[in-house]
């Protein structure tokens, strides 16, 4: 697990200079969390709540003939998972108006992995690295333990990448339930086909159950802890699947900027079927969901936002690991 989690970070560090160097560092994100949410020592420093779950991917017929990655042979792959909240709050109350994470580790039977991170919201805050930490800087507490709002509209304003994942959430409501979200992959990979073509896909889990939201009524009397037990109560009633939908870019769709969503004509198809048979515990807790760390077939798109995950992320794992 470590040993993919470093061989992630050095990829990314093996680019070429100019790929990987905004002004923006890991530790700079690192330290930004940590003044947005406090000091939660041993605790991840992004998605700090959350759940663990267990489950398993099966591929569709459509992705086993068109697709030569092994995550997509229609064997049965485990899947170690982890819903959660976003931010460095591990006290965050779930009726926040935030995206949900979900993020799984695929375990192949060759003993390599595939990683995948998701959010509830269709794009990312922003479209790189300098402009992401300029906002997570700009929504810092002032001495009254409070964000200063004009601060922020005016960031976002100077920032207009900052602003579809915003305006998304503020049209949008939170989650009902875990397994009412769909998830979004948000970065650009391209995908091997079975024709030595390079398919360029971004992807969503949709979920079976079908959407919903919290109503207005509910936002105001929610409890503060209530996704973790409305998981696990839905699960008494059998597995929670996920459709994984693939979309296909275009030539002229983005591959660097995850702020940005393709037109809603794409192509898609079925890819296959994620079931979660089980929630709670902790065999989560000690993995590095690094979205970085790709099974054979795949490679990830231009974003720096991408590139920058892994040195974050091992940097935040690391010091997790530490205690600190």
């Amino acid at each position: 697990m470590l040993r993919s989690t470093l061989a992630a970070a050095l990829a990314t560090l093996s680019l070429p200079l100019a790929a990987q160097t905004p002004s923006a560092s890991p530790y700079d994100f690192i330290d930004a969390f940590r003044a947005l949410s406090g000091e939660h020592k041993g605790i991840r420093k992004g998605h700090a709540k959350g759940v663990c779950a267990q489950g398993e991917f099966v591929a569709s017929e459509a992705a086993r003939t068109r697709l030569a990655s092994p995550l997509f042979s229609g064997q049965g792959i485990p899947a170690q998972l982890r819903f959660s909240m976003a931010g460095g709050n591990p006290r965050v109350p779930d009726s926040t108006r935030s995206p949900r994470g979900l993020a799984a580790r695929f375990e192949l039977p060759d003993g390599s992995v595939h990683h995948l991170a998701m959010l509830s919201t269709p794009v990312f805050g922003a479209k790189d690295p300098d402009s992401f930490l300029g906002l997570l800087r700009a929504q810092r507490p002032g001495p009254d333990g409070k964000p200063d709002a004009q601060r922020i509209a005016a960031y976002r304003e100077a920032h207009p990448d900052t602003r579809p994942q915003a305006e998304w959430l503020a049209g949008n409501p939170p989650p009902w339930s875990y397994a009412t979200a769909t998830y979004h992959g948000l970065h650009t990979f391209y995908v091997q086909g079975w024709q030595g073509e390079r398919l360029k896909v971004r992807w969503y889990l949709q979920p079976q159950d079908g959407e919903k939201g919290l109503d207005a009524a509910e936002m105001a009397s929610a409890p503060a802890d209530f996704l973790a037990q409305r998981l696990e109560e839905r699960l008494r009633q059998g597995a929670v699947g996920f459709d994984w939908i693939m979309v296909l870019g275009e030539p002229e769709d983005t591959d660097d900027d995850p702020s940005r969503q393709w037109p809603a004509d794409r192509a898609v198809f079925k890819a296959g079927t994620l079931r979660i048979s089980q929630a709670g515990g902790e065999a989560c807790t000690p993995i590095n969901f690094d979205p970085n760390v790709l099974s054979a077939g795949f490679s990830a798109g231009a974003d720096p936002i991408l590139r920058m995950r892994s040195p974050a992320y091992a940097i935040s794992f690391g010091q997790r690991l530490s205690g600190q």
